[in-house]
C-alpha cells in the first residue's frame, strides 16, 4: 500500500528544498523555524508540516526576505506571502518551487493559480518544457531517494495531465488546416503505462497541424496491425520510459519492423530513456531515434520524414 510519507530526514529536505542540511541547522538554532524530534540514537525527524514551512519559508527567502524577517512573521501570513509570490512571478524556478510546494501540500488550488499566472506570460509548450519537464525530472530523483512518496508523485502527474488533456481537447475543436495527409499514430508498448511524454507528444504534433490518433498505454503490436490501410503516410510513434527491457527491447523493435514497417511507407519514432538499449546498427531507416522532445521538436519541422 503506498502510505503518503509524513516523516522526513534532513537530508529529504535538503534534497526537496534545496537549502542545504548545515544552513537548516542554523535557521532552527537561530531562529527557532523548525521544531524536528529526535530518534533514539538522536538523528533529527521532520513532520511534513516542517516540511511544508520550510519550502513556504525556502520561497520566501528565495526572493529576497531576509531570514530574520520570516522568523518573525505568523504562519498565515507567511502563506498569504507565499501565494502572492506565486501570483506576482512569471520565473520558471519560483513557479517550480510553488508546483513542489502544492504536491507537499497536496494544493490543488496553489497548482492552478500557479499555473494559469505562468501560462499567462507564456503558451502552454514552454510552460511544459521549461517548467513540467524540469518538475518532474527533480521529483523523479525525489521519489527514487523516498524523499517524496508515490501519492505526491500521482498528484501532480495527474494534475499535469488534465492540463494536457484541456489544451489538446482545444486543438482538436479548433484545429487548423492539415498540413499533408501523414498520420501520426501514439502508442506505448505492452506493459508501458507512463503516458504522460506520449500525451504531450500528441498535444505537439496537432498543435504543428497534423492528424494523430491517440492510443495510450499497454498494446501490443498485432493490435497495431489494423491502422496500417488507414493511409499510405503513417508514423508511430512511442515513448520508452521502462519498457520493453533491456533484453527484450531488440526484438521487439525487430517485430515491430518486420510487421508494420516493410508495408507502404511506415515509419517508427522512438522517444525515451529506454531507447539507450536499442542496437542501432541494425536499425532499418524507417526508425528514428530522438533522444528529447527538444530533438524531436527540432526534427519535426526540418526533416523531411514529417513534411
Amino acid at each position: 500500500m503506498n502510505k503518503v510519507k509524513s516523516s522526513f530526514t534532513i537530508k529529504d529536505l535538503e534534497n526537496i528544498s534545496g537549502i542545504k542540511a548545515h544552513t537548516i541547522r542554523i535557521w532552527e538554532k537561530r531562529h527557532r523555524l523548525l521544531s524536528p524530534t529526535r530518534t533514539n540514537t538522536n538523528i533529527r525527524r521532520y513532520s511534513l508540516a516542517s516540511l511544508q514551512k520550510l519550502l513556504n519559508i525556502t520561497l520566501l527567502y528565495n526572493n529576497g526576505s531576509k531570514i530574520s524577517k520570516i522568523a518573525s512573521l505568523e504562519k498565515d501570513e507567511i502563506s498569504t506571502m507565499v501565494r502572492e509570490i506565486a501570483l506576482k512571478s512569471n520565473s520558471e524556478q519560483v513557479a517550480i518551487n510553488a508546483l513542489k510546494l502544492s504536491m507537499v501540500n497536496f494544493d490543488t488550488s496553489l497548482f492552478d493559480v500557479t499555473y494559469e499566472e505562468i501560462l499567462l506570460q507564456n503558451d502552454f509548450e514552454f510552460v511544459y518544457i521549461n517548467v513540467f519537464m524540469p518538475l518532474m525530472s527533480e521529483l523523479g530523483i525525489l521519489w527514487q531517494t523516498n524523499a517524496i512518496s508515490p501519492s505526491h508523485e500521482h498528484f501532480i502527474t495527474n494534475l499535469i495531465k488534465q492540463k494536457i488533456h484541456i489544451q489538446t481537447e482545444f486543438l482538436q475543436k479548433n484545429s487548423i488546416a492539415q498540413q499533408n495527409s501523414k498520420l501520426f499514430v501514439l502508442f506505448l508498448p505492452e506493459d508501458e503505462i507512463h503516458d504522460l511524454g506520449l500525451l504531450f507528444l500528441n498535444y505537439f504534433i496537432l498543435k504543428n497541424g497534423y492528424k494523430t490518433i491517440f492510443l495510450g498505454q499497454s498494446l501490443q503490436t498485432e493490435s497495431l496491425e489494423t491502422l496500417i490501410n488507414l493511409t499510405n503516410d503513417i508514423c508511430f510513434v512511442t515513448y520508452l520510459t521502462v519498457e520493453p527491457n533491456k533484453d527484450d527491447i531488440n526484438y521487439y523493435i525487430k517485430d515491430f519492423n518486420d510487421r508494420l514497417l516493410k508495408i507502404k511507407s511506415s515509419n517508427l519514432v522512438i522517444l525515451g530513456p529506454q531507447q539507450v538499449h536499442i542496437n542501432t546498427s541494425k536499425l532499418s531507416k524507417n526508425i528514428k531515434l530522438f533522444k528529447s522532445i527538444y530533438a524531436f521538436q527540432d526534427k519535426f519541422l526540418k526533416t523531411s520524414i514529417y513534411v
